[in-house]
């Protein structure tokens, strides 16, 4: 599995607990994580467990919206992006807001790819100048 497929499966794996309480054992059941599964692991749980954070986060950008009100694939997008600029090393900031603008071009809603970059690049630079609200 290469990370992009990855990133797709988290993405599955985030939108499917949307609805149903599932483990990652579950998901791995189905398919074969390969190399990838520690990544996935890691940024699975990682999320889960800094998802209020996360949220209210992303919340605090989405002007004229509220965070809850948005498609569950572009939540789990920005919530997949945001982790892995926030709290990924491994992975450089434009590889993790190039790899989400690809997830919401494959699966976002229409206007999704315009609106996750905004939303992710505007949190990183916040971040990476230390101006973040």
């Amino acid at each position: 599995m290469q990370r992009r497929e990855a990133r797709e499966f988290l993405l599955t794996a985030l939108y499917r607990c949307e609805f149903l309480p599932a483990t990652l054992e579950e998901l791995f059941e189905e398919t074969d994580p390969g190399d990838q599964r520690s990544y996935i692991e890691t940024v699975f749980n990682g999320i889960r467990e800094r998802q209020p954070g996360i949220d209210q986060m992303l919340g605090a950008k989405t002007i004229g919206w509220k965070f809850e009100r948005l498609a569950l694939l572009d939540r789990n997008i920005l919530r997949l992006g945001l982790y892995e600029l926030l709290y990924f090393d491994d992975i450089p900031p434009e590889v993790a807001l190039d790899e989400a603008v690809e997830l919401a071009k494959k699966f976002g809603t229409e206007q999704a790819q315009k609106f996750i970059n905004g939303i992710l690049d505007r949190i990183w630079k916040e971040r990476r100048d230390g101006t973040s609200s």
